[in-house]
């Protein structure tokens, strides 16, 4: 492979659905790196940039990836790229050094403890120091067993049992057990629900967005562990090739114009000169621009465009069209914002 192309880690799974995973290949798009292959499970390319390339992989793999400087780039969630570090913490005794540059606001969850809804403990504290004044072992199952590790040691740390439980076994679910006093973390692919539902753990550690599947087997949240949401994620050792990262820049660059568009549209329209300085100040008491508006003056009118964010509960956009024309404002246009990049700031590696 090339020694200047950027390896990016593309996210199998729902993220490359197109019905799914936050339209992450329409955002691509959006931000001038159309694909081909993705949608359709790979393999993936890049079709109009050649010196980006797609490798197709699970993002749960995705950590260990920069880690070794398989891949320079990754599409993850924050929840997979922390699970591989504290597994190569725990296990491997060794740290990696992985940075994210950018939020893509989208791929949100929670990863949650749950525990039977009829156990009468109300906090993961009190839970815990029931456990383990009756138990010799504590079990607990997860797709993210290092996560659920993590946590649970942070926990009894709180408590003060950490001591009587510092021994630890990750292991498949319902192995036989690897020590007789400590942790063990039983690794799932799935369906955690039904394990601490029907009694296989003492407790769980889920994904969620809304709760829903947890409360239908009858199981309560004790305590949100983390929050977890899609981004984008380097080895930050790419930043000692210098073409590596103007590509970099480049590819963050153009997504971050595409997610800070999101929501956004722009609105052109039409005020005779002599109305000009009543619209500046509807729009300057509406905050409907930064420094100043942006406007094309000519004999007898003026042109302004504003940037409008629709989700703005406190000015809606139908309100303001319908105010910009009481106030003699004609030709008002709508126009769609599919990227808005204001300057270089964001750029921060």
């Amino acid at each position: 492979m090339e020694e200047n192309i950027l390896k990016i880690g593309m996210p199998a799974g729902s993220l490359a659905d197109p019905k799914r995973g936050g339209s992450l290949i329409k955002l691509l798009e959006y931000a001038g790196f159309k694909t081909s292959g993705y949608e359709s499970g790979g393999p993936s390319r890049f079709s109009t940039i050649n010196y980006l390339f797609g490798w197709d992989g699970r993002p749960q793999e995705f950590g260990s990836q920069l880690g070794i400087n398989e891949l320079d780039v990754a599409i993850a969630g924050d929840d997979w790229i922390y699970e591989r570090k504290l597994e190569m913490l725990y296990e491997y005794n060794k740290e990696i050094d992985i940075e994210k540059v950018l939020s893509l606001k989208r791929g949100y969850v929670d990863i949650v403890g749950i525990i039977n809804n009829g156990n009468v403990h109300k906090t993961i504290e009190d839970f815990l120091k029931a456990l383990c004044s009756s138990r010799k072992i504590i079990t607990i199952v997860s797709e993210m067993p290092y996560i659920a590790l993590n946590w649970l040691i942070e926990k009894l740390k709180a408590i003060g049992e950490y001591k009587n439980f510092s021994k630890f076994s990750v292991q498949k679910y319902k192995t036989p057990p690897k020590l007789e006093r400590g942790i063990i973390v039983y690794e799932t692919w799935g369906k955690t629900e039904a394990k601490v539902k029907n009694l296989g753990a003492d407790i769980g550690v889920e994904i969620t967005q809304t709760g829903n599947a947890i409360r239908n087997y009858g199981l309560k949240i004790i305590d949100t562990v983390m929050k977890s949401e899609t981004g984008i994620w380097i080895n930050p050792g790419l930043k000692k090739d210098i073409k590596k990262t103007d590509l970099l820049k480049m590819f963050v660059l153009n997504l971050y114009g595409v997610v800070n568009a999101e929501n956004k549209v722009m609105i052109l329209f039409n005020v005779a000169n002599d109305n000009v300085k009543e619209i500046e100040q509807y729009l300057r008491n509406n905050n409907l621009f930064a420094d100043e508006p942006t406007v094309n003056r000519g004999k007898s009118f003026t042109e302004f465009s504003i940037q409008v964010d629709i989700t703005n509960p406190d000015i809606p956009l139908a309100k303001i069209r319908y105010e910009l024309a009481q106030k003699k404002a004609v030709n008002i246009n709508t126009i769609p914002v599919d990227s808005s990049i204001q300057n270089l700031d964001i750029l921060s590696f």
